[in-house]
């Protein structure tokens, strides 16, 4: 018998994911991204994302057809490891997306996602700390042709989108399909973020891995079944994979690369 159907979709993204082992080697992914040579997604893959994928095949699908799987948490270092996996450095999008805004100073920026007032004032302080050109801002809950729409007409040259995960990645892929050369960013809540209006953890509990104790307690409601829920059972799950696939089964899309050299 083949492996669980959970299984097989956490291994696609896994496959798939892009370990950034220093400051040195992010440094030079932030200028490739900056000089996209067609619609390229970027993406990011935590706990939850994996929980998502354990049972929706569509969203693993579009999840590991991204051009690049970033590791986003503490969560998948643990995954990584128990597959022998080097897990590199933590480039979640909070900390990413506003290192790629810098990098795109002076460009064509579309924000796509979350709602006012903080999609708006997420758009003027991105203009006013990284110096971008915000040419378009739409909330995150129009049909996905609203947003082709406006990648076409305006031909944005950086796309953030905040719609949260399964939205985001669908329109991702969709607009990676007909939009022209871009740089296309599931950012999940960045947007409320920048904004104003979700505040992060204190920098001493980022470095723990643990900003989302933090999040848990600003919002309990919204976010008791991701984390209180969630966390316990991808980690059953990653217990279970890892017995599923010994170490050195699986190669990361940068692990293979450096062996092939």
């Amino acid at each position: 018998m083949g492996a669980p159907a959970w299984q097989s979709r956490w291994r696609s993204v896994i496959d798939n994911l892009q370990v950034v082992v220093d400051k040195e080697q992010e440094r030079r992914l932030l200028a490739t991204l900056c000089a996209p040579e067609r619609a390229t997604v970027l993406a990011f893959v935590n706990a939850h994302a994996f929980n998502m994928a354990t049972g929706n095949a569509a969203f693993s699908q579009t999840l590991a057809s991204a051009d690049l799987l970033l590791r986003d948490g503490s969560g998948v270092a643990i995954l990584c490891r128990r597959l022998g996996l080097e897990p590199g450095l933590n480039l979640n999008g909070t900390d990413f997306i506003p290192k790629l805004l810098d990098a795109y100073q002076g460009r064509r920026v579309a924000f796509w996602g979350t709602r006012e007032p903080a999609l708006g004032e997420a758009a003027r302080r991105c203009q006013a700390l990284y110096g971008v050109t915000p040419i378009s801002t739409h909330d995150g809950f129009a049909d996905v042709e609203r947003y082709l729409t406006l990648a076409q007409t305006l031909q944005p040259e950086l796309i953030v989108l905040g719609m949260g995960m399964p939205k985001q990645e669908a329109v991702a892929a969709r607009l990676a399909a007909s939009a022209g050369p871009c740089l296309i960013v599931c950012g999940g809540a960045v947007l409320d973020f920048i904004g104003g209006k979700v505040n992060r953890a204190p920098s001493w509990l980022r470095r723990l891995g643990a900003e989302w104790v933090y999040r848990l307690l600003m919002e309990p409601r919204r976010l008791f079944m991701r984390y209180v829920i969630g966390n316990p059972l991808f980690l059953l799950r990653t217990w279970r994979f890892s017995r599923a696939m010994p170490a050195g089964a699986i190669d990361t899309s940068q692990q293979r690369r450096q062996k092939s050299r």
